[in-house]
């Protein structure tokens, strides 16, 4: 253990801090594909029981209008927070009739990429917005990529959590927004230089049905006649086959400090792309995208973890960081385990937290490459393919270094921070959540990647076809656990209010759509962004 770990762990482990190191917030944004009775993707409109997908605050789609997303509340402690995730699919359940969770990453068989439906919000000038931004990913990446579904875990410190671990080189007169922001960008740098970990404990796509690709080339194996893999992924959905193109491969934000950072995402927003501009952004008298520049806005940035900032009504997020701070942060990187009803469990999220505390206390150097680190990016694509290989190496400081040992002395790191999780809470589970991950070090055959390849194979089933029968035994689950009485009624009158705000926005938002788009782009463009 570093003596900078060692020392703040020693100042947090008192009564009144503590107490503070107690008041941590963590949410779920959980995405899964409809299906319809055979595994296919559905192609019926989002149903109008779960509300609006515009204004619902816990139930809307991502890309595809088949594409749910799911979230929860913000809550300090771990069974109440899967309490309601389980909650929400109980209600989704019982609303879309015969179709079922798609409980994996990669997506089912798709069908060809012109008949998967985009997302629909509405007529409002809002909800063409968020439509039309999805027709220019369809056109930047293919409508499959935009198909392929995790789980984002959100997770903050109470804002009196940074004065108690004093940074060194901090000038005395910073603010405390300033102060919390540099802190959570320097977490973030460690997420980056460790979160390979994460690839190898929790990756869980290893395999992908063979329409996915929609004919594009590749370098998987064949399993079988219709599922591709590659023997030692961890986790395909974070390699080059999922959110990759030609524009992006060349944004390097900058994770050394906020400003830099927002700064280059700006001219990622703000600066045209010449594929993209040969397109436009309307043919034939319909919009196709936003605009025209690398990015359409600062969210189709795919990293695996983002700082973010609750937005007010109407903000861009790059504006509500820039003015009031990063808040929290994002991970993005995790998959759906399909063997779990909701992808995850608490197991998994105490261990995020113990991973993240870690994160956030031990020694992060700034990244050499203006504030890019390509051995820690090298590191993270290396095990997504090829994690469970034997005798894996990967690169710390320069210098290889076996998957096992550098997992194992991090493994290390983290328990000692789960123990102080131990002791604010008063329980075992955190301390407990580290004993799993150790044995999936020592047993590649542990790790979700492994255990799905093994299932296919002695199953003798296609991804398809497994992947659909386990998700099926999960609807089972909840189909025979529904939401009733007073959940069942706020889950209603949540779908009910939905619905009446977007229709009140779809009154009010009657202006011309380019002028709306417009005033959207120059929301950028005022200020501290300028």
């Amino acid at each position: 253990m570093s003596d900078l770990l060692d020392s703040r762990l020693a100042l947090l482990d008192q009564p009144a801090h503590r107490e503070v190191l107690g008041r941590r917030l963590h949410g779920i944004e959980k995405e899964s594909l409809r299906v319809d009775g055979e595994g296919r993707l559905a192609l019926t409109p989002h149903p109008a029981g779960l509300g609006a997908a515009l204004t619902h605050s816990s139930i809307t789609t991502d890309y595809s209008e088949a594409l749910l997303e799911l979230i929860t509340a913000p809550h300090t402690g771990h069974e109440p927070l899967l309490e309601e995730l389980r909650d929400i699919h109980r209600f989704v359940y019982g609303e879309i009739g015969s179709e079922v969770l798609w409980n994996q990453s990669m997506p089912c068989g798709l069908p060809p990429e012109k008949d998967i439906p985009i997302a629909w919000f509405g007529s409002s000038n809002i909800g063409m917005l968020k439509h039309v931004y999805r027709r220019g990913l369809a056109y930047r990446y293919g409508k499959a990529m935009q198909c392929i579904a995790g789980i984002h875990y959100n997770f903050s410190f109470d804002e009196a959590f940074w004065p108690l671990v004093p940074e060194a080189g901090e000038p005395p007169d910073m603010s405390r927004q300033d102060r919390q922001s540099a802190r959570y960008v320097a977490l973030i740098r460690n997420f980056n230089r460790y979160s390979w970990l994460l690839m190898y404990l929790f990756g869980a796509s290893p395999a992908l049905s063979e329409d996915f690709l929609q004919g594009r080339p590749h370098e998987l194996e064949r399993l079988d006649e219709r599922t591709l893999y590659l023997p030692y992924a961890t986790s395909l959905r974070m390699s080059d086959l999922g959110y990759q193109n030609k524009a992006q491969a060349g944004l390097k934000p900058c994770y050394n400090d906020l400003p830099t950072y927002l700064a280059r995402l700006y001219e990622a927003v703000s600066t045209p792309w010449p594929e993209y501009e040969k397109f436009g952004t309307i043919r034939d008298g319909e919009w196709v995208q936003l605009n025209t520049n690398i990015l359409q806005i600062e969210n189709e940035y795919y990293s695996s973890i983002r700082p973010k900032r609750v937005a007010r009504t109407g903000e861009r997020p790059l504006r509500a960081l820039a003015e009031r701070g990063v808040q929290y942060v994002e991970v993005r990187c995790m998959d759906i385990d399909p063997f779990l009803p909701v992808g995850i469990d608490e197991t998994t999220s105490r261990f995020l937290d113990a991973f993240l505390l870690y994160c956030a206390l031990e020694d992060s150097p700034l990244f050499p490459e203006g504030g890019h680190c390509s051995r820690s990016a090298n590191n993270f694509l290396t095990v997504v393919k090829r994690g469970r290989e034997p005798g894996l190496q990967l690169n710390r400081d320069g210098k290889p270094i076996a998957l096992k040992t550098w997992a194992m002395e991090l493994l290390d790191r983290i328990t000692a921070c789960a123990a102080l999780l131990d002791r604010v809470h008063g329980e075992t589970g955190y301390s407990a959540s580290i004993a799993p991950q150790r044995a999936k070090v020592e047993a590649p055959e542990l790790t979700p990647s492994a255990r799905v390849l093994e299932a296919l194979r002695s199953s003798g089933m296609t991804f398809q076809a497994f992947m659909f029968e386990l998700s099926r035994r999960h609807a089972e689950y909840f189909r025979g656990n529904p939401c009733s009485g007073e959940l069942l009624a706020k889950f209603r009158r949540l779908a009910e209010q939905s619905h009446a705000e977007q229709q009140a926005l779809e009154r009010e938002q009657t202006g011309d759509f380019a002028e709306f788009v417009a005033a959207y782009q120059a929301g950028l463009s005022l200020g501290t962004l300028d």
